[in-house]
C-alpha cells in the first residue's frame, strides 16, 4: 500500500554519502589557500568590501562585512564574477538590515582593523592566510577561519566545453571515473536514484572558532540531546527537511524543519552563528580545551596557564553562498532578539488555538465528529479543536470533502461553532494528478507545479498516488494558492475552519531520501536543492496569508506544518512529527522542542501519546501532564493505532488527563501573556533553564525540565511506574513554591520530589505573579467572562512582579486599532498594585480579579484593604494558614482594566 511506501527506513544517507560532505573533508584543518587583495578595500556606509584570493586555483571571491545594529554582523562571500547568478535566500530576512558604518581603524602589516561605532566590537581581518577575529572589548569571542576551512566550489561551464581548470585536473588526476563519481561533481548516484548536477560543484563552507565556550545548542531539527554533540568524521548534524516516519532517537540526521541557527552559552556571554542557506546542510561540532592565549606570558608563567574551552563549528551547505550574521549578544534573551530583528517574532495566535487540540488520523465522518465532541462535553474535560487528516477529502483531493462521509460539513462547523469549538483540517502540498480536479486542471495550465530536469511537471507518488507539486517558491503561486481559501472557492469552508499543512518537506513516496529530486526545477530556473529547506516554510506563508485574507485582513490565522525554517514563526505553529508511544520519545520531546524555542519558533508541540503504536495509560496519562505546559498542545494517532479519546482508558486515567487539561485551561491567561512577550520581545515561551539562570553551570545540560515564562519550573515525568523524580532548583538565592499546593520548598539544589499519577511537579519562582482563571470552561470561548485570580509568590525580598495581556483572542484588533489591555501587578513593602504597562492600548473587559493568593507571607495580618484609583476603599474577607505561610484573598472583584491597590 502507499502507506507501506512511507515507511521503509532504509532510504536515508548517512553524511559520508554525501558527495559534497566528503569534498569538504578532503580540506583538513590547517593553513587557508585564500589570501586578503588588501588594494581592493572599499568602505562605503553600508559595508566594507575586499576581495579574496584562492592562491591555487585564483579564482577570485568578494567579501563584504556589515555592522547591523543591536550587535550583529554579517559576512557575505560571493564569487566576483560568478558564471551566471548564485542563489541568495529571499523571504526569510523580514527587511534588509540597518546597517551601521564600520571605520578602518588600523591597516598596516596584513592586518586590517575595523571597528565599530561604539568601538565596543573589532574585526580584526588578516590578509594571509585570510581569517577574522570579532572582539568584543579586547576579548576574542570568536574567529572565522582559523582553522583554514573556508571552502567555495566556483561555477564552471558543463564538461563538454570545459577546459581543464585546477579544480577538476584534480579530480581527473588519477584519471580513474571512479574518483570523479566519488566526488560528486557532475552528477551523483544514491541506491536507484541519479542527480544530475547541470550547474556542477557548487558547495559552500567555512569554520568559526567560539572562544572560551564548550556549550552550543540549537540547529533544530534532531532528535537528540539540547547539549550540541561532538560530531565524528561521517556523523555530522544535518539540515535537510526529510519524512523519517518512526524516526530513531538520538540521531544527528534532519527531521521535517531546519532552522540554521547555532548558540553558543558560557556564564558570562551567549553568541549565536545564523547560517542563512536553503540548500542541504551540514554541521561538524568539535569541543576541546585550549592553552589560554596570553601574549605577554614568560615561559614560566605559560607553564601555569589554565586551559580554555574552545568550540569549533564548521558549517557546510551544497550550495548558494556564504551569508552568515554573528548575533554578539551578550546575553541568550539579546540573540533572541537579534535573531528576531533579521527573521520576524513569533505570530500571535488565536487564543483557541493555545487550548487542547484533539486529532486523529482519521475521525471517520460526521457522526464520528460528533461523538468525540459529545465525549469531551460527557467527560467534562475542555477543548478548542477537532482535526479532520488525509481521509475526510474526496480520494485526497485537498479542499474537497469525501461525499459520503462528510454529506454536510458546513452543518456540521455550525455544530461545532455553538459548542464554541474550531474545526482544522489538513491541506497537504502534493496535488492529485487528475484533469477533473479544479485545483490541478487550473495549476497544470498556469504552469505552478515544479518541474523535472527536463521541463515536464515533476511526478510523484504521495497519498493521492501519482502527484504533482506546487511550486511555492514563486510568489504567484503563493497568491493563487491563498486565494484557494476564499470561503466562496473553498466549498462549505467557514471561518471556524483552520488549516495542517502535512507532508511539505516535501514528501516524496518514491523519491530519493522520500523526497524531491535535487535537480526538479523551480522557479526562475532555481534547482530544488537550492530551495529544499524553504519548501514547508513557503507552503505555510501562502496557507497563513489565504486564512487572513479570506477575512478581508481581520482574523488571525492558525496554520499548523510539519516542515519550517528560519522565520517559520511569523506564520503559526509546528510540531515535531511522526513520533512513537515509547517513553523514550516523550523523552526526547522536551529537547527538541527547547530547541525548537531557541531558534525563535515558540510555537512547537509534540504529539501527545505518541503518533506510531499505542501507549499503555500510564504513558498517555504522562503525555498529557507534560503536554499541558508545553506551547502546542494536542493529541493525535496514526490510522493503524487503538482509538485514544481521553476517556478511553479507564476512570482513574481520565480523571488524570482532565486535571492536567483542566489545569492547562486555567493557566491560559499566564500562557496569552507569555506568546504575547514572544510576538512582541521574541522572549521564548519555553526556557531552557540556563536562559533564566545563565550564570549557573549546573544549568547548562539540563533537559528533564524546563521553565514556562519565567515564572513556572515544570518538570516532566518520563520514567515508567516512578515514585519519585529527582529536580534541579537553580540559584541559591531563589525560593520555589509547589504550584499547587503552594508550600515552600524547603531545600535548593537537586531535591528527590515524589510523585503520585495524579499530576508532575510543577513550582512557582518566588519573585513572580502569576494570572490564571479561576474554572476552566468547555474551551477557551466559553471562559471569556470568568474571572482572574492571582498567585503572589514572594522572593527573598518579599517583593513580586507579573503581567497580563488581554485582548479579543482572534482579530488583528490589538494590532490596528491598540485594542488591548497589557497590565502590571507588583507586590512590595505589603501592597499589591495593577498598573498599565502600555498606555496606548484600550481594551474594555467586565473581568474581575477575585481572588489572590500569596505564598511565602510572613505572618498573619490584621486587616486587608482594596482601593481604587478613585479612593474608593473596602475591606477585604482574607484567611491565613500560618502553617504553610499562605495568605488568601477572596470576593475581591477588582477590575481588571482599572488600576487599583491592596495594602496589608
Amino acid at each position: 500500500s502507499v502507506q507501506d511506501e512511507a515507511v521503509d527506513k532504509s532510504n536515508f544517507k548517512k553524511s559520508n554519502q554525501i558527495a559534497f560532505y566528503r569534498r569538504q573533508k578532503l580540506l583538513h584543518p590547517g593553513k587557508s589557500l585564500y589570501r586578503v587583495l588588501l588594494d581592493s578595500v572599499t568602505l562605503s556606509d553600508e559595508n566594507v568590501k575586499f576581495q579574496i584570493i584562492h592562491e591555487e586555483n585564483k579564482v577570485l571571491l568578494q567579501v563584504e562585512i556589515y555592522e547591523i545594529e543591536g550587535n550583529i554582523f554579517r559576512l557575505k562571500i560571493n564569487e566576483a564574477s560568478p558564471l551566471r547568478a548564485r542563489y541568495e535566500v529571499p523571504d526569510v530576512l523580514i527587511k534588509e538590515p540597518t546597517t551601521q558604518r564600520l571605520f578602518l581603524s588600523h591597516k598596516e602589516a596584513g592586518i586590517l582593523v575595523l571597528s565599530s561605532v561604539n568601538e565596543d566590537y573589532k574585526l580584526q581581518v588578516t590578509a594571509n592566510p585570510f581569517q577574522i577575529e570579532l572582539q568584543s572589548k579586547g576579548e576574542t569571542v570568536t574567529s572565522l577561519n582559523s582553522n583554514g576551512l573556508l571552502y567555495f566550489e566556483h561555477l564552471q561551464p558543463p564538461s563538454s566545453d570545459r577546459k581543464p581548470t585546477a579544480q577538476n585536473e584534480e579530480a581527473a588526476s588519477d584519471s580513474s571515473k571512479e574518483k570523479q563519481e566519488d566526488l560528486g561533481l557532475w552528477q551523483e548516484k544514491f541506491g536507484s536514484f541519479l542527480d544530475i548536477k547541470a550547474h556542477g560543484p557548487t558547495s559552500v563552507g567555512m569554520d568559526f572558532s567560539l572562544h572560551g565556550y564548550d556549550h552550543v545548542y540549537g540547529i533544530p531539527q534532531h532528535t537528540e540531546t539540547l547539549l550540541l554533540k561532538n560530531t565524528s568524521d561521517g556523523d555530522a548534524y544535518r539540515l535537510y527537511n526529510l519524512d523519517i516516519f518512526g524516526h530513531k532517537i538520538h540521531d544527528k540526521i534532519g527531521v521535517y524543519g531546519s532552522v540554521p541557527l547555532l548558540l553558543a552559552h558560557k556564564p558570562n556571554r551567549t553568541s549565536g552563528i545564523f547560517w542563512l542557506n536553503s540548500s542541504e546542510t551540514l554541521v561538524d561540532i568539535s569541543t576541546k580545551a585550549v592553552a589560554e592565549h596570553t601574549p605577554s606570558r614568560s615561559a614560566a608563567e605559560t607553564a601555569k596557564q589554565r586551559a580554555v574551552p574552545l568550540t569549533d563549528v564548521r558549517w557546510m551547505s551544497e550550495s548558494g553562498i556564504i551569508d552568515v550574521f554573528l548575533l554578539m549578544g551578550p546575553t541568550a534573551f539579546d540573540i533572541f532578539k537579534q535573531f528576531a530583528q533579521l527573521t520576524g517574532t513569533q505570530a500571535l495566535p488565536p487564543l483557541f488555538s493555545l487550548g487542547y487540540h484533539q486529532c486523529r488520523w482519521n475521525y471517520e465522518d460526521e457522526q464520528d465528529v460528533k461523538a468525540v465532541d459529545a465525549g469531551f462535553d460527557a467527560h467534562d474535560i475542555p477543548y478548542d479543536a477537532i482535526w479532520l487528516d488525509i481521509e475526510h477529502t474526496d480520494g485526497k483531493r485537498y479542499f474537497t470533502w469525501d461525499k459520503q462521509k462528510f454529506q454536510n460539513p458546513r452543518k456540521m462547523q455550525e455544530h461545532l461553532r455553538k459548542k464554541k469549538r474550531k474545526l482544522v483540517v489538513i491541506i497537504d502540498p502534493h496535488i492529485k494528478v487528475d484533469p477533473s480536479y479544479t485545483l490541478y486542471a487550473q495549476a497544470k495550465e498556469k504552469g505552478y507545479f515544479v518541474k523535472d530536469r527536463s521541463g515536464k511537471d515533476f511526478e510523484g507518488v504521495s497519498w493521492p498516488g501519482s502527484s504533482c507539486y506546487l511550486d511555492f517558491t514563486n510568489p504567484e503561486v503563493r497568491k493563487w494558492y491563498a486565494d484557494q481559501f476564499a470561503f466562496k472557492t473553498y466549498k462549505a469552508s467557514t471561518n471556524i475552519l483552520f488549516v495542517w499543512n502535512d507532508m511539505n518537506e516535501p514528501s516524496v513516496f518514491k523519491g530519493a531520501e522520500l523526497t524531491m529530486q535535487k535537480d526538479a526545477v523551480h522557479y526562475n530556473n532555481w534547482e530544488h536543492r537550492e530551495v529544499h529547506n524553504l519548501y514547508g516554510f513557503y507552503q505555510q506563508m501562502a496557507t497563513a496569508e489565504g486564512l487572513i485574507r479570506r477575512s478581508s485582513g481581520k482574523e488571525r490565522p492558525f496554520v499548523l506544518t510539519r516542515s519550517f525554517f528560519a522565520g517559520s514563526q511569523k506564520y503559526g505553529a509546528v510540531w515535531t512529527g511522526d513520533n512513537t508511544a515509547e517513553w523514550s520519545y516523550l523523552k526526547i520531546s522536551i529537547p527538541m522542542l527547547l530547541t525548537i524555542n531557541m531558534a525563535g519558533i515558540s510555537f512547537c508541540g509534540a504529539d501527545v501519546g505518541g503518533f506510531i503504536g499505542d501507549p499503555d495509560p500510564e504513558l498517555l496519562v504522562r503525555w498529557y501532564q507534560a503536554g499541558a505546559y508545553q506551547p502546542f498542545f494536542r493529541g493525535h494517532s496514526n490510522m493503524e493505532s487503538k482509538r485514544r479519546e481521553p476517556w478511553l482508558f479507564g476512570e482513574k486515567s481520565t480523571q488524570s488527563i482532565r486535571r492536567a487539561i483542566r489545569e492547562r485551561y486555567v493557566l491560559l491567561p499566564y500562557l496569552y501573556t507569555l506568546f504575547y512577550r514572544a510576538h512582541t520581545a521574541a522572549e521564548p515561551v519555553m526556557r531552557c533553564l540556563w536562559i533564566e539562570f545563565p550564570g549557573k553551570v549546573e544549568t547548562f545540560d539540563v533537559e528533564n525540565e524546563y521553565m514556562l515564562g519565567n515564572a513556572l519550573l515544570v518538570h516532566p515525568v518520563t520514567e515508567k511506574e516512578a515514585k519519585t523524580v529527582t529536580v534541579l532548583f537553580p540559584g541559591s538565592e531563589e525560593i520555589w513554591y509547589d504550584f499547587r499546593k503552594f508550600k515552600r520548598v524547603e531545600d535548593t539544589g537537586t531535591v528527590k520530589i515524589p510523585v503520585t499519577l495524579e499530576n508532575i511537579p510543577v513550582f512557582q519562582r518566588g519573585g513572580t505573579v502569576i494570572p490564571l482563571k479561576t474554572t476552566a470552561g468547555k474551551s477557551t470561548e466559553w471562559m471569556i467572562d470568568t474571572s482572574y485570580e492571582l498567585h503572589v509568590a514572594l522572593d527573598t525580598e518579599a517583593c513580586a512582579i507579573g503581567e497580563l495581556y488581554i485582548d479579543d483572542g482572534h482579530s488583528f484588533q490589538y494590532l490596528h486599532k491598540k485594542q488591548f489591555l497589557y497590565r502590571k501587578f507588583t507586590f512590595h513593602k505589603n501592597v499589591l498594585s495593577s498598573s498599565c504597562i502600555d498606555e496606548s492600548g484600550q481594551y474594555h473587559t467586565t473581568c474581575v480579579v477575585e481572588r489572590v493568593i500569596i505564598l511565602g507571607f510572613g505572618k498573619q495580618p490584621t486587616f486587608v484593604t482594596a482601593s481604587s484609583k478613585d479612593g474608593k476603599k473596602k475591606e477585604v474577607v482574607f484567611t491565613y494558614d500560618a502553617k504553610t505561610s499562605v495568605l488568601t484573598l477572596e470576593n475581591l472583584a477588582l477590575s481588571v482594566d482599572a488600576d487599583w491597590e491592596i495594602c496589608i
